[in-house]
C-alpha cells in the first residue's frame, strides 16, 4: 500500500459516493413531480443541510424521500469530510516522519558530497555523481525540484547555515554550489568554508566577473558552464574523435580503460620515492600520464626519476583491475 496515495483514494471514493447520493436524490424528487432544476436544488439543499429546499406541500411521499435523503446524505457528507481531514493530517504526518527519518540518515553520513541548487546543472551533477558511486545530499529551496534527484535531499535555502548543517556540511568532503545566482553561490561558499575549513568546494560562476570573487570566498575550483560549453563545442569542431574518446574514458563505466586520479597520502610508503623506485607501472599495469604536484603544476608524461611527494596526485590510465591494484600499492 502506498501511504501517500491511499488517503486521497478514499477521498475520491467519498466524493464519488456523494455525487451518487445527490443524483439519486434528484431523481427521487423528479419522480415526485419536480422539474430537473428544482429537484437538483432540493437535493443539494437537503444533503448539505442548508435548508428544506423549495416551499412545497409536505406530502407523505415527499416527507419519506426527504428523511431518506437526510440520513444517507448527512452520513455521506460526514464520511467525505472525515476522509479529507484524514488525508490532510496523514499526509502531513507522513511527510514529517519521512523528513525526520531522512534527517537521521543524513546525520550519520560522513565524507559525502553536498550539492546546492537543483537546476539543470545541479540535477545532472547529482545523477552523474551517484552513477559514479558517490554519496550525495542535494539541497534546494523548491520542493518540486527534490523528487528529480531521489533520496537524501534537504528542503531549504542553502544560504542559511542551518540548512547546510542539516545537509551535514561539517562532515562532508566536498561541496558543489550550482545555484542560478552568483550572489547565492558566493554566500554559500563563504558560509560553507566557515563551517568546514577542510571542505573541497566547486562553485558555479554564471558571469566571468564572479570567478575571482568565488575563489576569494574559498572555492577551490570555479566552473563557468557557458565557457565550458563553448570550449567543448570548439573541441568537437576541431578534434571530435579526441573529445569523444575523453568523454568515454571519463564517463563510460562499461569501457575497459579508465582515466583516474590517485592522491599520494601523507605516510604513504611511496612518498619521497621516484616513479622508477615505486615501479608503479610495472606492478599495476596502469600508465601514469601525469602528476599534479602540491603547488598545482602538472608534470605530463613524467620521467622515471620524478619524485612522489605527499599531496601529489597521480593521473593514470588503466583498466578497473589495474586501477584497483594501483590504489592498493599504498598510494592511497
Amino acid at each position: 500500500m502506498n501511504n501517500g496515495v491511499e488517503p486521497w483514494r478514499r477521498v475520491r471514493f467519498g466524493l464519488g459516493l456523494l455525487s451518487v447520493v445527490v443524483a439519486l436524490a434528484t431523481l427521487s424528487y423528479m419522480a415526485l413531480g419536480m422539474s430537473a432544476l428544482d429537484a437538483l436544488y432540493q437535493a443539494v439543499s437537503v444533503v448539505f443541510a442548508v435548508g428544506l429546499g423549495l416551499p412545497i406541500s409536505l406530502t407523505p411521499r415527499f416527507q419519506a424521500v426527504t428523511i431518506v435523503v437526510v440520513l444517507v446524505g448527512t452520513g455521506t457528507v460526514l464520511f467525505t469530510l472525515t476522509m479529507v481531514i484524514d488525508a490532510l493530517v496523514e499526509g502531513r504526518l507522513s511527510e514529517k516522519i519521512g523528513r525526520r527519518r531522512m534527517q537521521q540518515r543524513l546525520d550519520r553520513l560522513e565524507g559525502h558530497v553536498v550539492v546546492c541548487g537543483l537546476g539543470q546543472v545541479g540535477c545532472a551533477l547529482v545523477h552523474e555523481l551517484r552513477r559514479q558511486g558517490q554519496t550525495v545530499v542535494a539541497v534546494d529551496r523548491a520542493s518540486d525540484a527534490l523528487p528529480l534527484v531521489g533520496e537524501q535531499t534537504v528542503l531549504g535555502d542553502a544560504t542559511h547555515d542551518a540548512v547546510l548543517i542539516a545537509a551535514g556540511i561539517e562532515r562532508a568532503s566536498t561541496l558543489a554550489v550550482a545555484m542560478n545566482s552568483d550572489a547565492d553561490n558566493l554566500y554559500v561558499t563563504l558560509s560553507a568554508r566557515a563551517l568546514n575549513p577542510r571542505l573541497f568546494i566547486v562553485a558555479r560562476a554564471n558571469e566571468a566577473n564572479a570567478e575571482p570573487k568565488l575563489r576569494q570566498a574559498g572555492a577551490d575550483r570555479v566552473v563557468n558552464p557557458h565557457r565550458m560549453s563553448g570550449n567543448r563545442m570548439a573541441a568537437l569542431v576541431t578534434q571530435p574523435h579526441v573529445s569523444d574518446f575523453l568523454d568515454v574514458v571519463m564517463h563510460d563505466r562499461e569501457l575497459e580503460v579508465r582515466l583516474v586520479e590517485v592522491p599520494v597520502r601523507v605516510g604513504s610508503p611511496f612518498a619521497g620515492l621516484t616513479l622508477q623506485a615505486c615501479r608503479v607501472q610495472d606492478r599495476s599495469g596502469a600508465t601514469v600520464v601525469a602528476i599534479r604536484h602540491v603547488g598545482g603544476a602538472f608534470d605530463t608524461n613524467p620521467a622515471p626519476a620524478t619524485v612522489l611527494e605527499p599531496g601529489d596526485v597521480i593521473i593514470a590510465l588503466g583498466t578497473a583491475e589495474q586501477v584497483q591494484v594501483l590504489r592498493s600499492l599504498g598510494l592511497r
